[in-house]
Parts: structure tokens; sequence; C-alpha cells
């Protein structure tokens, strides 16, 4: 199971080609049992997710944003619906299968930076490349998001944006097809937030990685190739943008 994909030529949703579908969800739902009571976190959605997209998850909190990128990244399963990753289902996936997904193809960025203090920017990329099958180097990765002269840099020594970038550096080095990011910009500043998108940018027009960003920010849906609203456990809107903003562009 989970044979590697065969990687193509990066492009975007909005190519004339027809792109690769990277996941298919298919009437998922997810409900979670707390005493009696019973919460829909999920509601017989569907969404397909294109190869070297780059797509935004709008919705207030509640909305399900995290339940879904949590079930497509393998770390949680629906309650029912079936989720396919290039045509191999992670439904019924055993806890093996699902680790060997989220190690060789998916790269996870969060809010907070879980970076560990006691290393330089270079170990804590390491920590993923020394288990990768076939990585970048940890400077490669860290020259990639606009570190490369913080190699030998403690945590402590790096601004909050600084970490983050560390953390997507860490999140790509792997090489991974697709790129989860629950509020990446949550704890930044405006200025700062900018430069993590910049970065995470950067990494899907030059590694053609699929990128998915959940934020409740609706100012960075206009660097997306696609923004998917969510409310309730449902998408209540999908929408291309026919013309996108760099990062620097943006407001908020």
């Amino acid at each position: 199971m989970f044979n590697k994909p065969q990687h193509k030529t990066p492009q975007t949703y909005l190519d004339t080609t027809s792109p690769e579908i990277v996941f298919r969800v298919r009437e998922i739902t997810k409900t979670y049992r707390m005493g009696e009571v019973e919460v829909h976190a999920l509601r017989s959605l569907n969404l397909d997710l294109y190869e070297s997209e780059f797509v935004v998850l709008l919705g207030p909190s509640g909305s399900g944003k995290s339940t879904l990128l949590n079930i497509l990244g393998g770390l949680d399963i629906p309650s029912s619906g079936r989720v396919f990753f290039c045509n191999q289902e992670l439904t019924h996936a055993r806890d093996a299968e699902l680790t060997r997904f989220r190690r060789q193809y998916v790269g996870f960025i969060f809010q907070f930076y879980n970076l560990i203090p006691s290393l330089t920017a270079r170990e804590n990329v390491a920590l993923v490349t020394e288990i990768a099958r076939k990585p970048m180097s940890p400077k490669q990765a860290l020259e990639l998001v606009g570190l490369g002269d913080r190699l030998d840099h403690f945590p402590a020594q790096m601004s909050g944006g600084e970490q983050q970038r560390v953390a997507i550096a860490r999140a790509i080095a792997k090489r991974p097809q697709v790129l989860l990011c629950d509020e990446p910009t949550g704890a930044l500043d405006f200025q700062t937030g900018k430069l993590v998108l910049e970065a995470l940018a950067q990494v899907n027009q030059e590694l053609g990685t699929t990128t998915v960003v959940i934020t409740h920010n609706a100012g960075i849906a206009a660097m997306a190739d696609r923004v998917i609203t969510m409310r309730s456990g449902e998408i209540t809107d999908v929408r291309i943008n026919e013309t996108k903003l760099a990062p620097a562009e943006l407001e908020w």
C-alpha cells in the first residue's frame, strides 16, 4: 500500500491541462461523543484536492477545518465515508500503513512550532531527514525558506517567524507530496505572518507540493488557487481565484 505516486511537473489548479487528483473525499462524516451528547464535526463532506494547488480553508472555530485536515493527514479517521490518496484508500488502512503514509507523503505545520530548544535549526530539520527516504539536506531546506544564514542558531536566538520557517523547512525536507498547515500564522504579527506565507508560496511553486492552509483570516484567501469555506461541518462555498496575490500584497 502507498506505493510512491509518479510526481509530475508542478502545475496549478487553473491550468488548462487536467491536474491529477491527490485526495478524493467522499461523503465523510465525523461524530464525537461527549457523554450523552453527539458532536457532528463533519457532515457528508465531499472534496477533491489537486496536484500542486494551493488551497485555503476558511471558516470560524468549530466549522470542521482541523478535523478535515487531520483526516487528510491520517491523524484521524472518519466515522463514515471514504478518503483516497492517489487512488489508494486511507479509510480502512492499518495503523502501520497510516504511519508510513504520514512519514513518506505528508508534511505538517501547526500554529506552534514544536522545535526542540536544545537543537540548532539545522539539527531540528535533520530529525526528519534522518528517517526520510530521499530527503533534501537540512541546509537546502532552510535555504529554501530564507534561513541559509541561520543554520546553527538555536530557537531561542530566533524570532517567532524564523522559528515557524524552521518548522516549514522541517516539514518540507522529506519532499512531501502534501503540506497541511493549521493556522501557521496564528501566533504571528502581520509582517512576520507574511514572511511565513511567502515561504509556503515558494515551496508550493518550486516543489509542486499540494498545500492546504487552514485559517480564520479571510485576508489570506487572496493568495490561494482555491478558497473553500466551511461552516458547521459542511462546505458552504468553493471559489477559484482567477488572479492570485503575492503574500507581500495581502492586507488584513
